[in-house]
């Protein structure tokens, strides 16, 4: 089965944003895309102005065609097909990401200085969901990072890191551009110090020697698997989010990983909150595989 590439859409501009972004991802893909739109006739039941259900379904179902028509025009080629749910946002976007190669939501920009608005919408719907997710920011499409790298947080080793790790080498592979791969290391504390650690450094010629052999030996297989792309590996002291964000300035993609739930959906943690809060850049949320 074909697994599609689903956007929610509300009719905003960063709804539109994100769908551009959703189409070209698509095509480069060669994916059908399909456009969710969830419809609450219960949400506005209670407010005094609110237009009638059947004339709140009319104009969401106008909004769904609307869009549809707009992607057609803008992005000849994909397959693309308009669902209209009925039901909360949250519970709808969440049910059609299963089985989607890839679910996208559009951001609201607010200031350089307080970053992005995820929202509690875009918030849960992350939380619910285990596929990759993009979160795309209302300016994106001007912001001229169209030709950057793609940027990924490598925190895990190993094979903890393959999820996080063949997303983006795909991203860049489709793309026909490099791979920045970003560790941060910083020195231990009282509570994450480890003797074995410390051998092990010694061993290797110092803590900042060790975290960049650690980085080399999680990318070998990924250099193997994907010769064309090109590699860029990047170690830098200080916490995770910072070395990030300041890598990730010109990228066109910048992604991460989450931990999966055992009764489904994900954790985002603190480095995944900071870069859908601050980055300027698109950013992937990569569920691992527990």
């Amino acid at each position: 089965m074909v697994q599609p590439v689903v956007v929610g859409i509300n009719g905003t501009a960063e709804s539109l944003t994100a769908t551009d972004w959703a189409a070209e991802e698509a095509l480069r893909r060669d994916l059908p895309l399909t456009l969710v739109h969830a419809w609450d006739p219960q949400r506005l039941a209670n407010v005094t102005l609110a237009m009638a259900p059947d004339a709140q379904q009319t104009v969401a179902a106008r909004l769904v065609r609307d869009t549809e028509e707009r992607v057609g025009a803008r992005h000849p080629g994909v397959r693309v097909t308009g669902e209209l749910v009925t039901g909360p946002e949250v519970a709808g976007l969440a049910e059609r990401s299963e089985g989607a190669a890839l679910l996208v939501l559009g951001s609201r920009a607010l200031s350089p200085v307080l970053g992005f608005l995820v929202g509690s919408l875009g918030l849960k719907v992350l939380r619910r969901t285990r596929c990759p997710v993009v979160l795309v920011r209302g300016r994106d499409q001007e912001g001229g990072t169209a030709g950057g790298d793609i940027v990924v947080g490598v925190q895990d080793a190993g094979e903890a890191a393959a999820p996080v790790l063949s997303f983006a080498f795909e991203a860049a592979a489709a793309r026909g551009v490099a791979v920045r791969a970003v560790r941060a290391w910083s020195l231990p504390t009282v509570f994450t110090f480890r003797p074995s650690t410390i051998r092990r450094a010694d061993e290797h010629g110092g803590l900042e020697a060790l975290e960049r052999q650690t980085l080399e030996d999680t990318l070998a297989p990924w250099r193997e698997r994907y010769p064309r792309v090109p590699v860029v590996p990047v170690l830098d002291f200080g916490s995770a989010s910072e070395v990030l964000l300041s890598a990730a300035s010109d990228a066109q993609l910048l992604v991460v990983g989450s931990r999966g739930r055992p009764g489904g959906g994900r954790h985002i943690g603190a480095v995944g909150h900071a870069v859908l809060h601050f980055a300027e850049v698109p950013v992937a949320l990569v569920t691992d595989n527990t």
